[in-house]
């Protein structure tokens, strides 16, 4: 009947929707106000919501808030969640990064669904990437702040010569890089030597223009650091998984 509240189904998803909606605009506040702290325009901080281990129907609900950019983290998930949103929505232009580890014998497959791979993090990948592209592939250097190998990243003081590795790949584009702060130092410290970093290697490469760094607890300092781009899971879509992620 007409008026009367929608259960079932149909009464999940509003509900789900009201819950992105919501959490939607907190993230963006956030930004807002860490940008305006620092003197930044909001406009200069894109958000790419990961969305790792949550269903396409949430991913469909969230660009209808507004997002285009998600990040995914294991191939095989991203693989049948990108169809599975292409079948929720028909013709959406939307944009998929590749935010987790990736094996060099995954590269064809993950270039299958990604619009830019954001872990390159050793010359070898960067080759393996090259090898299977049929097209100019966008991609980040992952950053190691502290040297953790165990961590993933490619050392800070090393990022010079990787960056002009991926430079000479006629296929590969280098846009920027992105980091993960360490547990070993304050964030502050870890986005403040990024961007150091960062400063120095655009001398060399001026179109490196992406620092993607900050996630949901620690967002506003990555913005303090320059950060152009923040990962945003948590925060936007709560602690719902998948029942067979």
């Amino acid at each position: 009947m007409s008026g009367q509240p929608r259960g079932g189904a149909e009464g999940e998803r509003l509900e789900r929707r009201e819950e992105l909606a919501l959490s939607l605009a907190e993230v963006r506040a956030r930004i807002a106000k860490a940008c305006a702290a620092v003197g930044r325009d909001a406009d200069e901080v894109g958000l790419l919501a990961v969305t790792k281990t949550f269903p396409a129907e949430d991913v469909a609900i969230l660009h209808d808030l507004g997002l285009a950019e998600f990040a995914e983290n294991r191939d095989q998930e991203a693989g049948r969640k990108t169809r599975e949103f292409a079948g929720l929505r028909p013709g959406a232009r939307v944009r998929w990064r590749m935010v987790g580890s990736l094996q060099r014998n995954k590269a064809r497959s993950v270039l299958g669904w990604a619009d830019r791979i954001d872990t390159v993090d050793s010359t070898r990948l960067a080759d393996a990437l090259a090898k299977a592209a049929t097209e100019p592939v966008e991609v980040l250097l992952q950053v190691s702040i502290d040297g953790d190998a165990a961590r993933g990243g490619h050392p800070i003081g090393d990022l010079p010569r990787l960056a002009d590795h991926v430079a000479r790949s006629g296929e590969l584009i280098l846009r920027g890089v992105m980091t993960v702060a360490p547990l070993s130092m304050s964030p502050q410290q870890a986005f403040a030597a990024l961007y150091e970093a960062v400063t120095r290697l655009r001398d060399d490469h001026p179109d490196a223009t992406v620092i993607s760094a900050g996630m949901s607890g620690d967002l506003e300092d990555a913005i303090a650091h320059g950060s152009t781009c923040v990962r945003v899971g948590t925060a936007l879509l709560g602690s719902r998984r998948l029942a067979s992620p």
